[in-house]
């Protein structure tokens, strides 16, 4: 087995607003999923026979913002899957190695803060449509003073 070297996990994940993170956005880019989320409805089973639960994940999980990027690399069955082995993992007496393979879906499916990391996706902004209550008060946050506001000149006295 090979020792040292890169791995597909190794380092930290990418940091859309470091400087070194911004050359490789030059060359993958990240991709922005719309906060919305998935706006069709859920594609096929494609496992066999679901259990209710089953169901009910797989509808819940393909209106999500990633379900627009799984759609898009045709991922139905890494998906289901996780369904899968999450209703698997949710009993009282699941087995250690499933609870860490859906840690694994997590990260790999883009489902965890790690996950959208290394997948280079981010969430897009949720516009307000709701219009604010009440009249509209302009109140500025205190302004925290500048260093150069803290600064005062001091001159020295005539008689000292």
């Amino acid at each position: 087995m090979p020792r040292g070297g890169a791995r597909a996990v190794s380092g930290p994940p990418p940091d859309p607003r470091s400087l070194r993170s911004a050359k490789v956005m030059d060359k993958g880019g990240w991709r922005t999923l719309p906060a919305e989320g998935r706006q069709a409805p859920a594609p096929e089973w494609p496992l066999t026979t679901p259990s209710d639960r089953e169901l009910d994940l797989w509808d819940e999980l393909w209106a999500k913002p990633q379900a627009v990027a799984w759609a898009d690399m045709g991922q139905e069955l890494e998906v289901g899957l996780f369904v899968r082995t999450l209703a698997e993992a949710e009993s009282p007496d699941a087995r250690l190695d499933v609870k860490k393979m859906v840690r694994s879906y997590l990260d790999s499916l883009g489902l965890s803060v790690a996950g959208m990391n290394r997948n280079r996706w981010k969430i897009a902004p949720a516009i307000e449509e709701a219009e604010p209550e009440g009249p509209a008060v302009n109140v500025e946050p205190a302004r925290r003073p500048s260093a150069r506001d803290r600064f005062r000149v001091v001159t020295s006295g005539e008689g000292s």
